[in-house]
């Protein structure tokens, strides 16, 4: 069965910092990219950072660049995503994702977490 499972989510003022973490199972996650995407209210879901399966192809969103650090531990089957500086445009549900090739199309990704919110405050 195909778990993945974002946490670390909460409220934070403007230019504080939070560390989402994804942990997924039941597929072959060593050989997966893993991405992470977001979802404002009443916006599309639009994508933030991904990371290939040996952690070497890494790309980001403009938006994020510079501030957000996304890595992962395949021993461990987790993916992480290091948010720094944030601001209140940030603000949204983050997805973590699963799929073959770290590109940054949401239709690239076959499992998807559940999401966990992400609040900022000026």
């Amino acid at each position: 069965q195909v778990q993945v499972m974002e946490s670390g989510g909460g409220s934070v003022q403007a230019g504080g910092s939070l560390r989402l973490s994804c942990v997924a199972s039941g597929f072959s996650f060593r050989t997966n990219a893993m991405g992470w995407f977001r979802q404002a209210t009443g916006k599309e879901r639009e994508f933030v950072a991904t990371i290939g399966w040996s952690g070497i192809a890494i790309y980001y969103a403009d938006s994020v660049k510079g501030r957000f650090t996304i890595s992962r531990d395949n021993a461990e089957g987790t993916v992480s995503l290091q948010m720094n500086s944030l601001k209140p445009d940030d603000t949204a549900v983050y997805y973590c994702a699963a799929g073959p090739l770290p590109k940054r199309l949401p239709a690239n990704y076959k499992y998807w977490g559940q999401g966990t919110q992400v609040t900022v405050s000026s």
